[in-house]
């Protein structure tokens, strides 16, 4: 379904702030194309931000402005003695959306939930491969078919789920964007039609906001949810102007054709902290931005090789001119502001001489490589084009020639963990839950090679530590198996960790109730504008 009203009308709307028309339109230029719309199905923040965010809901949420997780979907929940059964008692009344295209004649029960995630961890399930191509990537990269024993239907209202071993952050787990609830009468009627792929293309759920439509590459229409059960939106309208150039974000921001902008160029800060019809939010990421080797292809399967590597890389540089200082070198594959870095962990030097010794001394020399990078800006990368130009010129200093690749966002994202791909990839990450896990497995482990992990790299020591942090409920055991973890980490280099950035937002001034996640969620359920 596209949408069909163009783009310059849409961002006409946005005016009705100013002229005291009653509805309420809010306009976000928002940095890039979704992939899809079924959450369940993509990791990436762009794609969470114009699908999970204002079509979904989950059975439990984050807590604005925190990573602690509160009752959604589920009202409330048991935990067994011996944490491996979660009972789940969902909320009474929780209505799917009506659309134009689907009429739900049911409320929310037991039945979706099972679907929702049944069909992410079963392989025989009819809706496992429902998008050609398409892997449940968050699901099996946290183990997740191998964690859950089972997923039942006590009643209408109650789910319980059992695993097959305790696991310490299940429950937020289960509060990020890929356990979005979908509505099972929905896809039933799908399927019936022969229409199944069409799940991600018009979503329907239970969240804020409800899908209009979308123009591919140009916008996306979502409108107030009249049967939300939460607290109902500020809001009539929200509107998605895609919009990928910064530069351009920030001109349509100043002129009044869009309410907030995610991700500025740090050069532009200043100028907006000083522009009085703006306003703007920082705070420190709860992220990290790497260049991810492929481990298993030669010269990069030599740990010799990714040392020598990182230790041409010019991080500080990298923070200097993308950043604008704006960032701090990373040392870590988890930011400084998560419980469990490790501050033992000493980073490669920057150091040219001793990084041309090590590739002499393993036998690697004329070497060619591609440095991926990434065609969107990111909280951890605002400008990946100048970071591998920067990695490019480090690297021609010790004898390296790189070819600078990059590709439509979407396909960046599939060609990247492809386990064949070569050279480097400039890869990025904002915590999803506030768990040391959401890094260190969801990106590093065994189960996440051609997923998540685009190092494709698999240390079965590393893997076994934080395997059994998941399962250790005490926080200061848990803290001491991250911290080996990383230091197992540092000493492999599968990655070249490049930095961890301040999150930026600028809004205009009229705007009220938009609160910073540390989890880089862009969410407007609560947002309203002067009229």
């Amino acid at each position: 379904m596209k949408y069909k009203l163009t783009l310059a009308a849409a961002l006409l709307s946005a005016t009705f702030f100013a002229s005291g028309a009653s509805a309420k339109t809010f306009v976000y230029c928002s940095e890039g194309s979704p992939e899809g719309f079924d959450p369940g199905i993509y990791t990436a923040g762009t794609t969470f931000d114009a699908s999970a965010h204002p079509i979904y809901n989950r059975l439990l949420e984050f807590k604005s402005g925190t990573t602690q997780p509160e009752a959604g979907l589920a009202q409330s929940w048991e935990i067994s003695a011996d944490g491996t059964v979660y009972t789940f008692k969902l909320r009474p009344n929780v209505k799917f959306q009506t659309t134009d295209f689907f009429k739900p004649t049911r409320n929310l029960n037991a039945d979706d939930v099972v679907f929702s995630i049944g069909r992410q961890i079963d392989e025989k399930n009819a809706w496992n491969k429902y998008i050609s191509g398409a892997t449940w990537e968050y699901a099996d990269g946290m183990g997740f078919p191998k964690l859950i024993k089972s997923i039942e239907k006590v009643d209408d209202l109650t789910v319980k789920v059992t695993l097959n071993r305790p696991e310490a952050p299940f429950l937020a787990n289960l509060a990020m964007p890929f356990a979005s609830i979908v509505s099972k009468e929905y896809a039933d009627s799908l399927d019936k039609a022969g229409k199944k792929e069409q799940l991600n293309q018009m979503p329907v759920g239970t969240g804020p906001f409800t899908f209009v439509g979308y123009q591919q590459d140009a916008v996306i229409r979502f409108k107030k949810n009249a049967d939300f059960w939460g607290t109902a939106p500020k809001i009539d309208d929200l509107v998605f102007a895609i919009t990928t150039d910064a530069a351009v974000r920030y001109q349509k921001l100043k002129a009044g054709e869009c309410h907030l902008m995610p991700y500025p160029n740090a050069a532009d800060v200043k100028a907006m902290k000083a522009d009085p019809s703006l306003q703007v939010l920082e705070q420190e990421g709860l992220n990290v931005a790497y260049l991810a080797y492929n481990t298993t292809k030669a010269p990069f399967d030599k740990l010799e090789v990714r040392k020598a590597l990182n230790k041409a890389i010019n991080k500080k540089a990298i923070v200097d001119s993308v950043f604008q200082g704006m960032a701090t070198p990373a040392v870590n594959p988890i930011p400084p502001t998560m419980w469990s870095y490790s501050k033992a962990t000493q980073d490669d030097t920057y150091d040219l001489e001793a990084a041309k010794k090590m590739l002499a001394d393993a036998g690697v020399k004329d070497l060619s490589m591609k440095v991926w990078a990434m065609p969107v800006s990111r909280p951890y990368m605002l400008n990946a084009r100048r970071a591998a130009e920067i990695i490019q010129d480090d690297f021609a200093k010790i004898g390296v020639k790189v070819e600078i690749v990059s590709f439509e966002w979407a396909e960046y994202l599939q060609r990247s963990k492809d386990k064949n791909r070569d050279g480097a990839a400039i890869m990025g990450w904002t915590g999803d839950n506030g768990d040391p896990d959401n890094f260190l497995d969801t990106l590093l482990g065994c189960d996440a090679v051609g997923g998540n992990n685009r190092a494709q790299w698999c240390n079965k020591e590393f893997d076994a530590l934080v395997k059994k942090a998941k399962v250790v409920s005490d926080l200061a055991e848990r803290t001491k198996l991250y911290e080996q973890a990383q230091a197992i980490f540092k000493k492999d280099a599968p990655w070249a960790t490049i930095d961890h950035s301040l999150s930026v937002v600028p809004m205009r001034k009229g705007v009220t109730g938009f609160t910073q996640s540390p989890l880089g969620d862009f969410t407007f359920e609560a947002v309203d504008i002067a009229q």
